[in-house]
């Protein structure tokens, strides 16, 4: 029997300019201390917020990790060349057709040492990952949390190769050290093995990621929809993903630096839509404002104009401050100043002109609020509850 929550959702629905939600309102601080808690080796990336493991999760919301099986023939392995891996909870009922994938985020990887650091890291290898981890948030199997894919096949995409599944092993010789750059070859692997155990039958599917997994989201969204069945709904979420090509406060694009880097150090060219790399370099090409530009999926942006990550690693990085005058005010915005308050409003302005473009397609929607926060469907409190950012009073799941 169908569900008639399900009915009653908006999702499946064409996006229609007048659905689209963008908050223009000014600071709205959201203290969600499982949004920002970091751990040791988190500490030491530039990455993204990924959703949080919940030591005090039930058992039952606990999700065992799979190694992919065919890891080593097809190729597709970690930075250190350990098996990849993915979390899979299986659909019933009104959702045993539709599929749910999340890619996990985590930052890049833009040099050999960085890179090789990783390989100590669950961003680098499986050895290191969690075998058991919560699925909260858009992975959730509570109705009352997620009550438009509780129900669904879900799958949480390890993320372990420093360059949004996008890179190639044919730059592996030119590092001169034991690195693997698969990512490519991870993504095409696991995406045959789901479609092995169920998933060339889907009716309904959603790729979704936070953060370096919502880019890698964006890189593969017309790939995902190209090897499903043709009569299949899909669309692709980028959560914290829209990551912008703005000079720091030093007039420096040190984003763009970053990603010129990973670009030549793994070759993500490869990934990246030919008519983009056709006519600039690469680097901006794995810009999300360039990338939607050729998509011919329907994509919906979750992100905030005063993107917590992005604020502290592409507007005012820590070479950009190096006496610490920000500080204080990139953990808590009450502590900013007149001047610095207007130096993050201009950022929030450069955020929804990158999205102007955006506007004018009629098969995409968006959700931009004014929280200090960076990832928001992982998260429980964030993406469906009582307390949850909410434009238009939707919170992010009822604006999909």
């Amino acid at each position: 029997m169908a569900n008639p929550r399900l009915r009653s959702l908006p999702w499946w629905r064409r996006w229609a300019k007048k659905d689209w939600a963008i908050a223009a309102v000014g600071f709205t601080v959201i203290a969600f201390a499982l949004a920002l808690l970091s751990n040791s080796w988190r500490d030491k990336l530039d990455s993204g917020i990924s959703g949080p493991f919940l030591p005090n999760a039930a058992a039952s919301d606990l999700v065992e990790l799979t190694l992919l099986k065919n890891a080593k023939d097809r190729g597709a392995l970690c930075l250190d060349g350990t098996a990849p891996g993915y979390h899979f909870r299986k659909g019933f009922g009104s959702g045993a057709n539709n599929w749910l994938l999340h890619i996990e985020g985590g930052g890049w990887c833009n040099s050999t040492e960085s890179c090789s650091w990783r390989k100590g890291t669950p961003l680098g290898s499986s050895n290191y990952m969690d075998r058991r981890v919560s699925f909260s948030g858009i992975l959730s199997s509570h109705p009352s949390q997620n009550p438009e894919f509780f129900n669904w096949n879900k799958v949480r995409i390890r993320y372990c190769d420093g360059a949004s599944l996008a890179g190639h092993p044919e730059n592996e010789s030119k590092n001169g050290s034991e690195l693997f750059f698969r990512g490519q070859l991870i993504w095409e692997a696991v995406i045959d093995e789901l479609l092995s155990i169920g998933m060339s039958k889907v009716k309904q599917a959603l790729l979704s990621g936070c953060s370096a997994g919502g880019l890698a989201t964006l890189i593969h969204c017309d790939d995902f929809r190209g090897l499903l069945p043709k009569d299949a709904t899909v669309k692709c979420l980028a959560d914290g993903g829209f990551f912008l090509d703005e000079e720091d406060i030093l007039q420096h694009r040190t984003m763009r630096s970053l990603y010129n880097d990973v670009a030549i150090l793994q070759g993500l060219a490869k990934s990246l839509h030919k008519d983009c790399i056709s006519k600039m370099e690469p680097a901006k090409c794995l810009f999300p404002e360039e990338i939607i530009k050729h998509s011919n999926t329907p994509v919906f942006l979750v992100n905030s104009a005063y993107d917590f990550w992005q604020v502290q690693h592409v507007l005012i990085p820590e070479a950009a401050d190096p006496h610490g005058y920000w500080k204080k005010c990139k953990l808590n915005i009450h502590n900013c100043n007149s001047n610095q308050l207007e130096i993050l409003q201009g950022f929030r302005g450069s955020m929804l002109k990158a999205l102007n473009e955006f506007q004018k397609n009629t098969e995409g929607g968006m959700f931009i609020n004014s929280c200090y926060i960076h990832c928001q469907t992982d998260i429980s409190e964030t993406w469906h509850s009582p307390t949850s950012p909410r434009i238009n009073n939707k919170s992010v799941l009822l604006s999909l």
